[in-house]
């Protein structure tokens, strides 16, 4: 459940602001975000997004609903150099760079009635551990002996 999206005209470093922000989140919700995003990526992202989708639902036949976004990386790709003429005949070089952007989709596991029993006696247990931290310790009176005896009179 994987798709790739190669030689995206735009540096990686403005990319992975709006990967950052859909990172781990559900699909349905990861494309609503982006399409309120007002940045440049946001756009191509969600087309491969999208495309992830389809690819999983067309190779593996899992629904859109149990999906999320486990992985998202935007690594650089070829820098394209260009001169920009400066003063006195001079000329500067200029770095158009491009990404690299891959999406991995994770499917959601769903709670069984085992784990649901394992989540509620892990809280139980913990509630009265706490109700047993609250007290205070007691002085042992192997300690309570050394303390009397090191004491000057």
């Amino acid at each position: 459940m994987k798709a790739i999206l190669k030689q995206y005209r735009q540096s990686p470093r403005k990319v992975r602001l709006v990967a950052d922000r859909v990172r781990g989140k559900g699909v349905e919700q990861a494309i609503a975000e982006l399409d309120f995003l007002g940045k440049r990526a946001a756009l191509p992202i969600k087309k491969l997004l999208q495309s992830a989708v389809v690819n999983a639902s067309n190779n593996f036949g899992i629904h859109k609903e149990r999906l999320f976004v486990s992985q998202i990386k935007v690594d650089e790709g070829k820098t394209l150099k260009r001169y920009r003429p400066r003063a006195r005949g001079r000329a500067s070089l200029i770095h158009k760079r491009t990404s690299h952007i891959s999406i991995e989709l994770g499917e959601q596991a769903s709670k069984t009635p085992a784990k649901a029993a394992q989540a509620a006696e892990a809280t139980s247990s913990r509630s009265s551990k706490e109700s047993v931290k609250g007290k205070p310790a007691r002085m042992s009176a192997q300690t309570s002996a050394k303390k009397a005896t090191g004491k000057k009179a």
